[in-house]
């Protein structure tokens, strides 16, 4: 039985439903507004993105 009060979190439950991709889409929009106002550049940042996202995405062999 569910206990009615029992509160969810609504961070928990949206990554919950996400998939692993969606998430970690989610996960690099919240690090380029938080590193919007620092002294990389885009070009630094979508390095680093692209690079782990080669890393996540990458058939194991």
């Amino acid at each position: 039985m569910v206990d009615m009060e029992t509160k969810i979190d609504p961070g928990d439950y949206v990554l919950a439903v996400l998939s692993p991709r969606d998430r970690l889409d989610a996960a690099f929009k919240v690090a380029g507004e938080a590193l919007k106002n620092c002294t990389l550049t885009m070009k630094d940042i979508d390095h680093a993105v692209k690079t782990i996202r080669r890393k996540a995405y990458e058939k194991k062999a």
